[in-house]
């Protein structure tokens, strides 16, 4: 079997033998809408069968494995969101890497990119220590939560637009749970930016026109329901392929989360 099975002891797995399998894109909008807090909706997503060649692929990898892995069980389930659950800030990221959260049940945990946003996070105490290797390593994020806009590893780390449409129902409702105490928002590359404004303006919120397009530093002013205001900003993807070539430093993914603190309100 190409994953763990929910309940069976892996660290922090929200689900049990028991938790609802959505298995098409309308089970996920009816799970996520019927689940009442984020522990449900985590509970829920991370066992999400709705896309069958996402589901085949994290399965194979788990099966498969990278041979510096070989020793190790892999996770091979969606990866639910992490982190502060009365956070101000949202990050949202693109979908676990096969290898990375795939393996280890946690976003951004185990493989480089993970290095620098949590190593980013800690520098901007929104994180208890510099690194995630493990999920249970004791890592715990304060005033901040990461979300995918797709919860399984893709193929080529491209999901489709079908796959990504019957994934926004969990981002949907996880924001909604997240709305009353966000006040900044993370896009961690286009895809994350695209999906955000895509899940905001299903959720009935204020969008500027024409949508804003992505760019690193790049804001928009987003208002909510109730009429608060909220920021989104862009940042370049914490992939290998940005960070090795200096597309992305750590002094621009600083600033970025610099601009999403100044969002926070006063303690």
């Amino acid at each position: 079997m190409g994953y763990v099975a929910p309940g069976s002891g892996w660290p922090g797995d929200p689900a049990t033998p028991q938790t609802p399998v959505a298995r098409s894109a309308a089970g996920v909008r009816r799970l996520a809408a019927g689940s009442r807090d984020l522990a449900t909706l985590d509970a829920r997503s991370s066992v999400c069968r709705a896309c069958p060649r996402l589901v085949a692929w994290r399965e194979h990898v788990a099966d498969v494995k990278r041979r510096a892995f070989a020793d190790q069980t892999y996770w091979g389930r969606p990866a639910p969101g992490f982190g502060d659950p009365t956070g101000h800030l949202l990050v949202v990221g693109l979908a676990p890497a096969a290898h990375g959260a795939n393996r280890t049940g946690r976003l951004f945990t185990g493989d480089r990119s993970g290095d620098w946003i949590f190593a980013a996070l800690y520098r901007a105490g929104y994180a208890n220590q510099p690194t995630s290797v493990a999920a249970d390593d004791g890592l715990e994020l304060t005033g901040a939560r990461i979300v995918p806009a797709v919860r399984c590893a893709p193929p080529g780390n491209a999901p489709t637009p079908q796959e990504r449409a019957a994934c926004s129902g969990w981002l949907e409702r996880e924001i909604t749970l997240l709305e009353p105490t966000t006040t900044a928002v993370l896009a961690l590359g286009g895809i994350a930016w695209r999906a955000t404004l895509t899940a905001v303006a299903a959720l009935g919120w204020a969008v500027p026109r024409p949508r804003p397009v992505f760019g690193h530093g790049a804001e928009a002013e987003l208002t909510t329901p109730g009429g608060r205001g909220v920021r989104l900003v862009g940042s370049y993807h914490v992939s290998q392929q940005n960070t090795f070539t200096g597309r992305l430093t750590e002094a621009m993914l600083d600033d970025v989360l610099a601009r999403c603190r100044a969002t926070a309100s006063p303690a």
